[in-house]
């Protein structure tokens, strides 16, 4: 007898242990979630190289991703929270942004309901934040969508490294934020970056504005936008607009406007070594790039599963070199179907179309090209038409 109660008692004892060592306290709450999304898809792009390619891709709609985001209850309604999410490549496996590890996001802050939210690591600018919500390519439809080269990041082709952000609660329908990215050099402004923006929403309106910029973007590969992330490489990048949209029962209409201006542009993220100036003459420099986007899109809601949305862009680019200036005109077009299979998952077509018109700058820019395609079009016009499926998790 003496023997089982010996028993008993060793092994409550080790079970109290064992929920003592293994199991949080009480008073601090926390909470991990593990989520994705896989986004794959067959592709069909006429002008490239002279010719068409079809192949597989990912990530367009929404890029395909895993993540985990956390929180820990620290008392007093404040909390710790953190974010890490991978970027991927479902066709080959391969990690984007850059080989990054956590390339869409990586940071750790603090949150509180009265007060806002503060967060440090590679966060997203204001523009992506506040005003992308308002066009087709950052809120329903993604990259094919979005605006010429991205020129205003509202697609989020790059992130901001060594980035503090503040978020403001909502304040009746009013939330406001900004960001600032340390350049991490004993040159404080080289490659810095620096954003805010806000939106309000009240019923089925909101309302949207942003503003970002950087200096010397795609400089080295320790600042806020470096080398292997950044879209366009230059001195300085100013990116501003402002947008709205309005759902009435089942539809959703918007208007977008922004204005990119990137001061002695010397590449772009998305046509790898291509020179934006024209080989002849020799020694032509591109002094400035500036493009005005005007975006309206729409989207209907036809059945708790279906859903179709157009856009339509008018770009109107500004070529300043030191051979003279032109301001070529850019058209782009979209239409979209998505069909939810589940809650979870859902199939949808997409076609682009794009056409550049106007004065010719004699350089690869007189080239339609849609972000996402393997190259700029041999031609004025491409075409571009996606069918794929996705599932989140």
């Amino acid at each position: 007898m003496n023997k089982q109660v010996f028993a008993l008692a060793v092994s409550t004892a080790l079970s109290a242990t064992s929920l003592a060592i293994f199991s949080p306290p009480v008073s601090a709450q926390t909470s991990v979630t593990l989520y994705g999304v896989l986004d794959e898809g067959i592709n069909y792009t006429n002008n490239v190289g002279r010719g068409h390619v079809y192949e597989l891709a990912s990530g367009y709609a929404q890029g395909s991703r895993w993540g985990l985001k956390g929180a820990e209850e620290l008392g007093g309604g404040l909390k710790a929270i953190f974010q890490l999410e991978n970027g991927f490549d479902v066709s080959s496996g391969r990690l984007d942004q850059g080989g990054r590890m956590f390339g869409r996001q990586a940071f750790v802050g603090l949150s509180s309901e009265p007060y806002g939210t503060l967060t440090f690591g590679r966060q997203y600018d204001s523009v992506v934040d506040y005003l992308a919500p308002t066009t087709a390519n950052g809120n329903w439809a993604g990259l094919l969508f979005s605006h010429p080269y991205d020129n205003d990041n509202t697609d989020n082709s790059f992130r901001l490294d060594n980035s503090v952000k503040y978020t403001s609660p909502s304040l009746s329908g009013f939330q406001f934020g900004g960001v600032y990215s340390f350049s991490n050099d004993t040159g404080f402004a080289n490659n810095r970056a620096y954003s805010f923006g806000g939106q309000y929403t009240y019923g089925g309106l909101l309302v949207a504005a942003a503003y970002l910029q950087a200096d010397n973007p795609g400089n080295g590969s320790n600042g806020a936008i470096t080398a292997n992330d950044a879209s366009f490489i230059a001195a300085r990048m100013r990116v501003f607009g402002g947008g709205i949209t309005y759902t009435f029962g089942p539809a959703t209409a918007g208007f977008v406007y922004t204005n990119s201006n990137y001061l002695d542009p010397t590449g772009n993220g998305y046509l790898g070594v291509t020179p934006l100036v024209p080989l002849v003459p020799p020694g032509v420099l591109l002094n400035s790039l500036k493009y005005q986007n005007f975006e309206v899109n729409g989207k209907y809601q036809i059945s708790p599963m279906l859903f179709v949305g157009a856009q339509y862009v008018y770009s109107m680019e500004t070529y300043d070199a030191s051979s003279g200036g032109v301001k070529p005109k850019i058209h782009s077009f979209g239409l979209m179907a998505d069909y939810n299979l589940s809650k979870r998952t859902d199939v949808y077509i997409q076609g682009e179309y794009q056409q550049v018109t106007g004065d010719p700058t004699y350089s690869i820019l007189d080239d339609a090209f849609t972000p996402g395609t393997q190259s700029p079009s041999s031609t004025s016009k491409q075409v571009v038409l996606r069918a794929a499926i996705r599932h989140k998790f």
